[in-house]
């Protein structure tokens, strides 16, 4: 199992010390490097006047990580590929590796905000489901084609490049049948390609149809609110999907990360008292939207009677304990689920940033060692 971060920045009433919360993110992520985390994810929302959400844009943000850190994979949970031009994204995703030394993990999501969506791109309106899914189908065939560093060309529903009918005609480029017909460019080619021979895809998925879109396309998976019961469920329709389309037995697991809300602290009434109402505030946020079905047990059905609270989230999701009730959560996931990537989600709005610290310390020091074969697994601690 590897250990990642997931870094929802978020700071509710402190819109004017901005600058402070980025660099509270950056103690977070450089203090995970140390302590040998695999990797560090941070989410993409615009327009948060509420304060809620505050990462307008995870490649910028992956670039200032990056120069601070040496070993931690730097990946997007998720970039909203459908509020950006394709090629726009495959340059900058490309120069992120190639300025990390090749540490990007690319995660990409289709959007879920109307107000987001509406103000930048209004093809991919949520309300649309059916044109917003052609949109990230089709962004992701450009970004593939671009990173190949081949010229290429694309014409779909929403995109055709090059642009037609563009002449050229430079003596330091001369005209080849590479990229031109007739005068005219007719491929292209997108400078730099990444580092890496080939970026590896995540999607943030949860419905069947997300699940097997992925999986028959070789796109890893990432998951967040269902208990252990109800994710049982998913992790096989994502294996016996990946496992037809690779043409051999995809163990269970494989190809999936699971974002769980993590606080560590000395006792379970503190670890409580400290991030209660931090991760309560993030929950109170998205269930408005998305209700609680989706945190339901496998055949539990949603009735009247349940009502967001801690108790209520803490028997079903939440590792927020001593370090040995975390270890015990993790065992679990890693002995139903064959979980192999675990993101850690501490830093909810609201926390304070001394106690998260303190959290990912204990984390390191004291749940990590009990996973031998997790990347930092006796890592001497993140406070050094």
């Amino acid at each position: 199992m590897r250990f990642s971060i997931f870094h929802g920045t978020g700071a509710p009433g402190r819109l004017d010390d901005y600058h402070q919360v980025m660099d509270e993110a950056r103690e977070f992520a450089v203090a995970a490097d140390r302590a040998g985390f695999w990797s560090v994810w941070y989410t993409e929302h615009h327009f948060g006047h509420e304060g809620q959400e505050l990462t307008p844009n995870p490649v910028l943000m992956g670039a200032d990580i990056a120069a601070r850190t040496s070993r931690i994979r730097i990946g997007q949970a998720a970039g909203i590929v459908t509020f950006w031009h394709p090629l726009r994204l495959a340059e900058d995703l490309a120069l992120l590796d190639q300025l990390s030394g090749g540490r990007v993990e690319v995660g990409v999501g289709r959007g879920l905000y109307g107000r987001e969506a509406l103000n930048l791109n209004p093809a991919a309106d949520p309300r649309d489901q059916q044109r917003n899914r052609a949109l990230f189908q089709e962004t992701l065939d450009v970004l593939k084609a671009a990173w190949t560093g081949e010229f290429f060309a694309h014409q779909g529903e929403f995109f055709q490049f090059p642009a037609p009918g563009v002449a050229w005609n430079h003596p330091l480029s001369p005209p080849s049948p590479e990229f031109m017909t007739d005068g005219t460019i007719t491929k292209m080619k997108v400078v730099p390609r990444p580092l890496q021979r080939e970026l590896p895809l995540w999607q943030v998925i949860d419905s069947p149809t997300s699940i097997e879109w992925a999986a028959a396309n070789g796109v890893k998976g990432i998951f967040w609110l269902p208990p252990v019961s109800a994710l049982k469920g998913r992790f096989e329709l994502y294996r016996d999907t990946a496992s037809t389309a690779a043409g051999r037995e995809v163990p269970l697991g494989e190809g999936i990360g699971l974002v769980r809300d993590v606080y560590v602290a000395d006792t379970m009434e503190q670890a409580r008292a400290d991030f209660e109402e931090a991760v309560m505030n993030t929950y109170r946020w998205v269930c408005h939207w998305r209700g609680l079905s989706n945190l339901m047990e496998e055949g539990e059905a949603l009735t009247d009677a349940h009502e967001l609270s801690f108790d209520f989230l803490h028997g079903r999701n939440q590792l927020v304990g001593t370090p040995e009730f975390v270890a015990e959560k993790i065992a679990e996931l890693r002995d139903e689920l064959n979980l192999q990537d675990l993101l850690l989600w501490t830093t909810h709005p609201g926390l304070d940033h001394r106690k998260a610290m303190r959290s990912l310390e204990l984390f390191t020091d004291k749940v990590m060692p009990q996973f031998a074969d997790a990347p930092g697994a006796g890592a001497a601690g993140a406070r050094r």
